[in-house]
């Protein structure tokens, strides 16, 4: 019996010192048996393995600031230290080479070490707007490395910890980067489409409707509803396609998250298609969405009010149309190359009547159209009539070179005047005048 007993704890003995060798061997092969360095040299092999390892290289559509910049499509083919790098920040899609290098720190990070496409957007002295002066685009050009999702590497932004993926490039997106640049138009909108532009959504029961602005140096749009009360946005960041945008964040429709629009070339319309019939588009609108009574302040028997477009804060503010960009350059195109239209002032209600100020730098004596006022209330409109033009004291003709933009403010069936909810460099109010007729608007300061 007591052999027995002592041959079973033999016997449990063996079993245990079989069990625990085993779990040894185990844990000496466990990659947590690595040092932290073993562990970054390895993910350092991974990474440089996988960038080199898609034929067609790879491709990012870059979002540095989905709050107020939007997208910039980059293609990428690494081989040894070397890349050859393509995007569509501008016109110029052309592919350049350039080094980049693994780098081991707190992680593996992916360093672009010499400039490149990429570094248009990490550079501070290159901004696409006054705002962000000293801050560019808000790029990178170091990415931390944090694995690897269905065939796609994702990365941090080493400044703000932003996720960026690349995913395998095709042939095409190489060939047809430039398709990119030749969507810009469409997003812009051209003189031949209506003025208004909408977002409008569609969860399957309901449709929503938000303006949209859209402003072509930061690839940004606006989108704010125009439901009374109602304070929901859709802004968004855009980038663009071959075939349409992509936007960031994503427009959410019911409770689905909406980033890839197609364009339509009849309409002008993008839209987003998801499930059980949701959709989200961007699309014309041949009136605005909001007709303001702004105008009656401007009508006789009002206090003295004047507005003007001044050149050197507004020529780039989004508001203004395609068609009225086009008339102001067409203005400037006939003067002497040191003169330029550097004011239009509209002013109403003064003690020398109501008259429309054209205003030069270079030494060009300032035209005044000296107008009448009256209500279109209908049309919710101030129409604008001629009385005479004068300079310098003296009673003139009308001015050959400002006929076509002075015929969009004189329109017969009105303009149309709202206050913007936005400024521009200055605390000043914005007031958009907006022709009944034509896709013509221009930005004004309350002054």
């Amino acid at each position: 019996m007591k052999l027995k007993k002592i041959f079973n704890h033999l016997l449990v003995a063996f079993i245990v010192f079989q069990f625990l060798s085993c779990d040894n061997k185990e844990s000496l092969d466990s990659p947590f048996n690595a040092t932290p360095s073993e562990r970054l040299n390895a993910q350092q092999k991974e990474l440089n393995d996988l960038l080199e390892s898609a034929q067609y290289g790879w491709k990012a559509v870059y979002f540095t600031d989905t709050t107020q910049l939007g997208g910039y499509t980059h293609l990428f083919k690494f081989k040894q230290g070397k890349v050859d790098m393509a995007s569509d920040f501008d016109s110029d899609t052309g592919t350049y080479s350039s080094e980049y290098s693994i780098e081991l720190g707190s992680t593996v990070s992916l360093v672009f070490t010499t400039k490149n496409r990429i570094h248009l957007l990490s550079d501070s002295n290159n901004y696409p707007v006054a705002s962000l002066r000293g801050k560019g685009y808000k790029g990178d050009f170091q990415f931390l490395y944090y694995g690897k999702e269905n065939d796609q590497i994702i990365f941090k932004t080493n400044r703000s910890f932003k996720e960026l993926r690349f995913v395998k490039a095709t042939a095409d997106d190489w060939s047809n980067l430039a398709k990119n640049i030749a969507m810009i138009p469409n997003v812009i909108g051209n003189s031949t489409r209506p003025l208004f532009r909408l977002l409008e959504t569609f969860d399957g029961s309901k449709t929503s409707q938000f303006d949209f602005n859209f402003t072509e140096a930061t690839r940004y749009a606006t989108a704010n509803s125009i439901e009374s009360g109602s304070n929901m946005t859709s802004n968004i960041g855009i980038a663009y396609t071959p075939t349409g945008i992509i936007v960031s964040p994503p427009v959410k429709v019911g409770n689905q998250k909406l980033t890839d629009f197609t364009y339509d070339s009849a309409s002008g319309a993008f839209t987003a298609t998801g499930t059980n019939n949701i959709t989200a588009t961007i699309k014309y609108s041949n009136k605005p969405l909001i007709i303001t009574n702004d105008y009656k302040k401007l009508l006789d028997g009002n206090p003295q009010t004047s507005f003007g477009y001044i050149s050197a804060f507004l020529s780039k503010a989004p508001t203004n149309s395609p068609l009225c960009i086009s008339l102001l350059n067409a203005v400037n195109g006939t003067l002497p190359a040191n003169q330029n239209l550097s004011r239009i002032q509209l002013n109403f209600n003064t003690p020398f009547g109501n008259y429309i100020e054209y205003r030069f730098a270079g030494g060009k004596k300032t035209i005044y159209h000296n107008i009448s006022t009256a209500e279109n209330s209908t049309n919710k409109t101030i129409v604008l009539t001629h009385d005479s033009w004068e300079s310098n004291g003296v009673i003139i003709p009308e001015p050959a070179f400002l006929k076509e933009i002075d015929a969009e403010l004189m329109d017969p069936n009105g303009l149309y005047v709202k206050k913007e909810n936005f400024n521009i460099q200055f605390s000043n109010a914005i007031y958009t005048f907006t022709s009944f007729s034509n896709p013509f608007r221009i930005t004004t300061y309350a002054l």
